[in-house]
């Protein structure tokens, strides 16, 4: 973790929002601190731990999921009315 501290910095010499954060008279001098933030990764064990979740990892007929999404979206019938075979 990198931690930067800057002492002895005028008000005035802060970026505006920063500024609007402090309830201090303009030529005060303040010591900031700047700290790298820990952002923990959000698990989502809770989905993975479900059995269903994987069920069809073992089919032949997904392996191409938009070839299986594309087979199912098709039209069963075409236009004269004979049904279509895959």
């Amino acid at each position: 973790m990198t931690t930067v501290v800057i002492e002895h910095v005028a008000l005035n010499e802060l970026p505006a929002a920063w500024r609007a954060r402090l309830p201090a008279a303009p030529g005060t001098r303040v010591t900031v601190r700047i700290e790298e933030e820990t952002v923990e990764q959000e698990t989502h064990t809770e989905l993975t731990d479900n059995p269903l979740f994987g069920m069809w990892q073992d089919r032949e007929d997904t392996a191409d999921a938009t070839a299986y999404a594309r087979r199912l979206r098709s039209a069963r019938y075409a236009v004269d009315g004979s049904r279509r075979e895959d």
